[in-house]
């Protein structure tokens, strides 16, 4: 199998809930904590590459989300997207999930099956 690795945040059960899925079927993934350590622009264009979203769907639309006085208009290109994950890494939508070089975001977890099977 090619190597998993999960972009993930200890305190998100969606997070949580993918690591068991993989953990329970016998996949030992690379635990990236990416507020731990920030993807830079190469890695954030990576993930919207590989799993083929809009870029907006990368960013989580919540209380922190609207707590910086952003809105959708901020996030209606790539480019901004990019920009506003490079200054805000916790609005990053998780657990993102590589196998390969093909991703998914996680939500729920068990879209991890979309990249086993």
């Amino acid at each position: 199998m090619d190597p998993v690795t999960v972009f993930h945040n200890p305190r998100c059960s969606k997070s949580r809930g993918a690591l068991e899925l993989l953990r329970a079927r016998g996949i030992e993934p690379v635990v990236v904590e990416y507020l731990k350590d920030p993807l830079d622009r190469a890695g954030l264009e990576r993930i919207l590459g590989a799993t083929g979203v809009a870029p907006a769907a990368l960013v989580r639309n919540d209380g922190r989300f609207r707590e910086l006085g952003l809105d959708r208009a901020d996030c209606a290109t790539r480019e901004q997207v990019v920009g506003v994950l490079l200054a805000h890494p916790e609005l990053m939508e998780r657990p993102v999930v590589f196998v390969g070089e093909r991703a998914v975001i996680a939500r729920p977890p068990e879209k991890v099956a979309e990249l086993l099977d």
